[in-house]
This record gives structure tokens, C-alpha cells and sequence, in this order.
């Protein structure tokens, strides 16, 4: 399946929504209400093939809310103040 997947995206036929174990799966497990559980919906991410496209989406688009390539917002806000901090000293 990867090397397929690497395929098709190499020549844009699908995008890597086409290939994500969510595609179809209840919104309600990856847009949860404050204080739910997201264990379900981060254990979908974990079995993905595109988990990292999807969270490379989330973080260069700014999404907010929801379940992203297996990341809540605060893990995701993490990650780009990480990557900031890491491109400050790279230019320093």
C-alpha cells in the first residue's frame, strides 16, 4: 500500500486525503467536545498511512481545532514553537 500511495501522490492523481483512515469515520471522534476523550480518534491516526501529510496540513494551515495527523492543537502548537525556536537558530 505505501509504495502505491507514494506513487500516486508523486503524480498527483489523489491527494492524501483520499488515502486517510478517516475518510468516512464519525467528524464527532476528531472534532470532540472540550474535556472528551480523543483516544479513539488519535488510535485511527496511529494505523495511517498519511498521518504525517495530514499533520504537515494542520500545522502549515493554522487549523485550531480537532484531531490532526494524530495531534491535538496543544501538541501541534508545540511543534511550530518548536520549529520556530529551531529556525531562529538556524538564522543566528
Amino acid at each position: 500500500m505505501q509504495a502505491k500511495l507514494i506513487e500516486a501522490l508523486a503524480v498527483d492523481e489523489l491527494s492524501w486525503q483520499d488515502y486517510a483512515n478517516c475518510r468516512g469515520a464519525d467528524a464527532d471522534l476528531f472534532f470532540p467536545e472540550r474535556g472528551a476523550s480523543t483516544r479513539r480518534a488519535k488510535a485511527i491516526c496511529r494505523a495511517c498511512d498519511v498521518r504525517v501529510e495530514c499533520l504537515e496540513f494542520a500545522i502549515a494551515n493554522g487549523e485550531k481545532f480537532g484531531i490532526w495527523g494524530g495531534l491535538s492543537e496543544r501538541e501541534r502548537r508545540r511543534i511550530r514553537r518548536e520549529r520556530l525556536i529551531a529556525a531562529a537558530r538556524r538564522v543566528s
